[in-house]
């Protein structure tokens, strides 16, 4: 019956190819001048907000996707970067407001960008005063850093606050392709800012290739006006205009910017478009009132190909296609498709003659199964993962994918087929091997720590045992890690490191709570989500095969306490427990040995990062490096918990006294360190 069926459908394509050969002989040629097939069309895409009000466009959430510190304004019918209406500093903000499709803006055959056309009206306003975290106001200056326009290639990523405008943060590599155009009102001289009050186009890099001083144009960003701006761009001219007036006014007759311009280098074939805004010592509100978009793009109709008919397109001897009409003969085309119809009935009627007599002799031994019914799964739940499944998301593994390595094992960013965003952990056989692990263990103990929620964990969506292979599929979370923030070219501000240290403190003790631990406490192991929240992620999961189990559950957690303690201490010094030189030599001391020094030393404020500069809470930054020594102290000497941790954090407890001086068995590298996820850490009694 299977050969029956097999044999009836390859006569049935064969049939179909004849017809095909028989339609169309020779093909008459379209080759444009570019050497593509089909006639050009033109994609053109609308996009109109008059406002952003959910009461005019109830489904403005769908058409409009908000990141960061964005939020609509319903009293406004505005988009609002940062949220006037957060109780929180106002300081240190970014957001993004992105239309929720892609849109067509390169020709990929011809690396041909779309022509575009864009206005929208903007302004920027004074945020009113309240208490802060870290002095008695938190807008006694006014001012911000600015609003762009950006075109992105993906809608989740959410840039640096500061004078980076929330267009590009320390994980965006060169193949983050991104054009901007800042209406920036910060002066930012390392960036190659005029003053502060330009208009900036920038193109893949947050320093502007072209700046133009709005003053020229009468324009004052600063003055809590309502602008307007007015962006062309001719994708075939590669020509750029920039208007710049009032709202209300007239179209202003002289451009702040007119010349040529090629974006293609920095645009794929979709692109996300949008805007982006940001604040740093200084608060602002950006607010968008309305927005209109087109673009046009031009595309080539492909006409009927190999791929569909073998024979349909006839090639010439230099590889030229020939040019010539269609000259079969309509009588003898339709003699060749009548012979063909009736040989495919007369093949028909005997398959099925031979098909039903054979069902009729098999259908006494056939036996019915009941039909097996699938359970529904929750579509977040965690699974278990093929090989297959984790080697395609991850394009087999491309070094291209890798987004970070250590001990244990390689991380690669991968994309589902339902089109998930997921990063994997793919443990090495050498870590697997070295200590022994039982990866029976190993993947029942992932399936434990799947099932624990909570908003400062990055949720696992599941794992993969297959073929001696374990690895752990996490969600990707686009800011990276705060190891690139921290330690990166520009400087995280004292407010988001103490929320940092606060939602660190809170995941682990939610963890210990439920007799569980993380096991792989440091700064490479905490991520920022798109509103910059601080999640704990790459579990270390089960120490050596041999230990028992008692050792264990006795040890993870106090493992625990000594990680995040050293993980305080690098929150508020900016810098790496162990930082070499270039020669490769030990620089200065261990950064736990030198806090305890400037303890002893009644001198810890010099343990604080002086890139922050004066916009720094002292007393709250030395408040996190006390805690930070104390969770370094031996559990018998005065190691708190994670919960007194937290209640440290948020004042409620007292911080026990320190002791005078350090403990003597503070600093011994020895075969601990694994245990303490590469830190050096105190004997366990």
């Amino acid at each position: 019956m299977g050969s029956s069926c097999c044999f009836f459908r390859w006569l049935l394509c064969s049939f179909i190819s004849l017809l095909c050969f028989i339609e169309y002989p020779i093909l008459v040629d379209s080759t444009n001048k570019n050497g593509l097939s089909g006639p050009v069309i033109n994609v053109t895409k609308y996009i109109s907000f008059p406002d952003f009000s959910s009461s005019t466009n109830p489904r403005i959430h769908h058409h409009v996707t908000l990141l960061g510190s964005a939020k609509f304004s319903n009293e406004m019918g505005t988009i609002q970067i940062p949220d006037a209406s957060q109780t929180v500093d106002l300081r240190h903000q970014a957001g993004r407001a992105i239309y929720s499709s892609p849109i067509r803006l390169l020709d990929p055959l011809t690396q041909s960008p779309a022509s575009f056309q864009t206005t929208f009206a903007f302004q920027f306003s004074n945020s009113t005063t309240s208490p802060s975290p870290s002095g008695p106001t938190r807008n006694n200056i006014y001012g911000g850093s600015g609003l762009t326009f950006i075109i992105v290639p993906d809608e989740f990523t959410v840039g640096r606050p500061g004078p980076w405008l929330g267009m590009l943060n320390d994980a965006c590599d060169d193949l983050y392709k991104a054009v901007a155009i800042e209406f920036d009102t910060r002066h930012n001289p390392e960036f190659g800012d005029p003053n502060d009050n330009h208009v900036g186009i920038n193109l893949g890099s947050i320093i502007s290739t072209t700046t133009i001083n709005a003053s020229d144009v009468g324009v004052s960003l600063n003055d809590g006006s309502v602008h307007r701006a007015w962006i062309q761009y001719d994708g075939q001219r590669r020509f750029m205009d920039i208007h710049l007036g009032s709202d209300g006014g007239k179209y202003p007759s002289q451009a702040i910017f007119s010349g040529p311009l090629d974006l293609s280098p920095f645009l794929k074939e979709y692109m996300f478009v949008g805007f982006s805004a940001s604040t740093g010592n200084m608060t602002q509100i950006h607010n968008v009132l309305s927005w209109n978009f087109t673009s046009t793009s031009q595309a080539f109709l492909r006409v009927p190909s190999t791929e569909t008919c073998e024979n349909k397109i006839i090639f010439g001897i230099n590889g030229e296609t020939t040019k010539t009409s269609r000259r079969t003969e309509p009588t003898s085309s339709s003699f060749m498709i009548f012979v063909a119809v009736v040989v495919l009935c007369v093949v028909i009627l005997v398959n099925l003659y031979y098909n039903g007599k054979r069902s009729r002799v098999d259908q006494s031994n056939v036996v019915v199964l009941p039909v097996k019914k699938q359970r529904p799964r929750p579509p977040n739940k965690p699974r278990r993962f093929t090989i297959s499944e984790i080697s395609s998301a991850t394009r087999c593994f491309s070094e291209l994918k890798v987004v970070g390595s250590d001990s244990r094992g390689v991380s690669y960013r991968g994309t589902l087929l339902n089109g998930c965003h997921v990063n994997v952990k793919r443990f090495s056989s050498q870590f697997l091997n070295s200590r022994g692990l039982d990866r029976r263990r190993l993947v029942k103990e992932i399936g434990t720590i799947s099932r624990v929620r909570h908003p400062n964990l990055v949720p696992i969506r599941g794992w993969c045992y297959d073929n001696r292979e374990v690895m752990v599929v996490y969600d990707y979370l686009p800011n990276g890690s705060l190891n690139e923030w921290l330690f990166g070219v520009g400087v995280l501000p004292w407010t988001r490191r103490f929320k940092v240290v606060q939602d660190v403190a809170e995941a682990l003790s939610f963890l210990h709570s439920k007799q569980l631990a993380h096991k792989n406490v440091k700064t490479s192991s905490v991520f920022l989500d798109v509103s910059f929240r601080a999640v704990l992620g790459d579990f270390g999961f089960v120490l050596s095969g041999s230990e028992s189990r008692r050792f264990e559950s006795e040890v993870s957690q106090k493992a625990d306490v000594f990680g995040f303690g050293i993980f305080a201490m690098e929150v508020v010094a900016g810098r790496r427990r162990i930082e070499y030189s270039e020669v490769g030599e030990q620089e200065e001391m261990d950064l736990l040995e030198f806090g305890w020094r400037m303890h002893e030393r009644e001198e810890k404020v010099k343990v604080v990062d002086r890139k922050m500069g004066a916009v720094v809470s002292w007393e709250q930054a030395v408040r996190v490096l006390e805690i930070g020594l104390l969770c370094t102290l031996n559990e018998t000497k005065g190691r708190p918990s994670m919960d007194e941790v937290v209640g440290f954090l948020t004042m409620e407890r007292p911080i026990p006294k320190l002791p005078p001086t350090r403990p003597v068995a503070l600093f011994p590298y020895n075969s601990a360190t694994d245990l303490c996820n590469g830190y050096s850490c105190p004997p366990f009694k």
